[in-house]
This record gives structure tokens, C-alpha cells and sequence, in this order.
């Protein structure tokens, strides 16, 4: 028996794809600076010449994050049903913990970032750095938070992506797209760990991910076989 979904909640989840899309993403793109694997010393001085706006933008972007979670609780409450639901199900719990791990991490940036602003004005360069060599260890401690986000989420989107193909619930390039997403986000972690520039246009993808997958959402629902209602 064949059921395609497509009412309120679809577009709600579809919609919701879409914004966390704006958020992660814009919220990226409008930043006066970016903060590598690591917080360095120029990162406070760059961040202070409008140090406001970085943070709102800081915001949007982790917000992104949540949006992007609340995405995939909302797809999970559409698709959950027998007999897909045994990989659905892992996948987005893994996607879920991946994304809410970078959202950690990424609250640790903006806190620093802030925080650091005013810590080290007015300091001079010995003692920035010794500013610096204090909060190394939680530095090191949120670049691993970071790596281990990703590969979540890229067990996640493998197990989703799998999903969306056996069983056609959406489109099957957007099921193809989703697992190797995830394949790729995984591959780059685990086989170049300490090349952080490598993983930068994983994150764009990413978002193109999650706004392709709330445009096909709302445009034709979710093909839930087996299912009648």
C-alpha cells in the first residue's frame, strides 16, 4: 500500500528545514569574522571592531543548530512507522546528537569570543598570550567536541540517507545526497583529523542539504509505503 503525506505537518517540517538552513548558514555568511579550530589571539582583537554584531550573528548560527535538530525531531515524528523506522530512528538520534554537539561547541566560540574581548584589552602581548595558554586546554577540549560532532552527524545522515533510498521516502536524489553527505563528512574527519580547512566546504553543503531537503518536503511530503490513512 502506497501513502504520500503532504498536510500541515509536512510543510511544517519542510518550513522548518528551510529556516534552520537561513540561520546556520546566514548567520555564517553575515559574520565579520570567523573563528578557526582554535581560538588564537588575533581572533579577539578581529571580533572587537564590532564586537555586537559578531555576536548576534554568533547567535543566529547556533540557533541554526537547534532549528536543524528541531527539523529532524519533526521528520522523525512524520516517518517513524514500521518497518522503516529501525534505521530512521538511529539515524536521526545520532544526527541529533551530532548537531546539538556542534551547537556546544559552538556556544563555547561565542562565549570566548565575547568574553575575550574584554579580557585581553588594553593587555599586552605577554599577556594575551598567557590569556591564551590558560584557556588552551578547553580549546583542545572543543576542537575534539567539534571532530566528534561531525562524525554523529555523518553516522546519522548514512543511516537517513539509506533510509530515504530502500524505502523511496523522498525524492531518490535527495536519499543519495543524504548518505553521501554523510559518508564524506565522516571520511574527511577520520582520515585528515588535523586539517581543519578541508571540512569548510562540508559545512555549506551541509546547508544546501538542509534547504533541499525542506524544498522537496513541501513541495511533494514524504512517501510513507505501507502506510494508510
Amino acid at each position: 500500500m502506497e501513502f504520500v503525506k503532504k498536510d500541515f505537518e509536512t510543510n511544517f517540517t519542510g518550513w522548518v528545514f528551510v529556516f534552520a538552513a537561513l540561520l546556520l548558514w546566514g548567520g555564517w555568511a553575515l559574520s565579520p569574522h570567523h573563528i578557526g579550530e582554535y581560538i588564537v589571539a588575533s581572533d579577539f582583537e578581529a571580533i572587537g571592531k564590532d564586537v555586537w554584531f559578531w555576536i548576534w550573528m554568533y547567535r543566529f548560527h547556533i540557533f541554526g543548530w537547534v532549528t536543524m535538530a528541531i527539523s529532524i525531531f519533526a521528520l522523525v515524528s512524520i516517518t517513524a512507522r514500521k518497518p522503516y523506522r529501525v534505521v530512521i530512528l538511529p539515524g536521526a538520534g545520532m544526527l541529533i546528537v551530532g548537531t546539538f554537539t556542534l551547537a556546544i561547541a559552538s556556544a563555547y566560540f561565542y562565549n570566548y569570543g565575547a568574553w575575550g574581548v574584554g579580557q585581553t584589552a588594553g593587555k599586552s602581548a605577554a599577556e594575551i598570550k598567557e590569556f591564551i595558554d590558560n584557556i588552551l586546554f578547553t580549546n583542545q577540549y572543543v576542537t575534539c567536541f567539534i571532530r566528534f560532532g561531525r562524525i554523529f552527524s555523518g553516522v546519522g545522515l548514512v543511516l537517513l540517507g539509506f533510509g530515504f533510498i530502500k524505502w523511496k521516502i523522498v525524492s531518490p536524489w535527495l536519499g543519495w545526497f543524504t548518505a553521501l553527505l554523510g559518508l564524506i563528512a565522516m571520511g574527511v574527519i577520520l582520515a585528515i583529523p588535523n586539517n581543519f580547512e578541508i571540512y569548510k566546504p562540508i559545512f555549506h553543503i551541509k546547508a544546501i542539504w538542509l534547504l533541499a531537503m525542506g524544498i522537496v518536503i513541501i513541495k511533494k511530503g514524504v512517501h510513507l509505503p505501507g502506510v494508510k490513512e
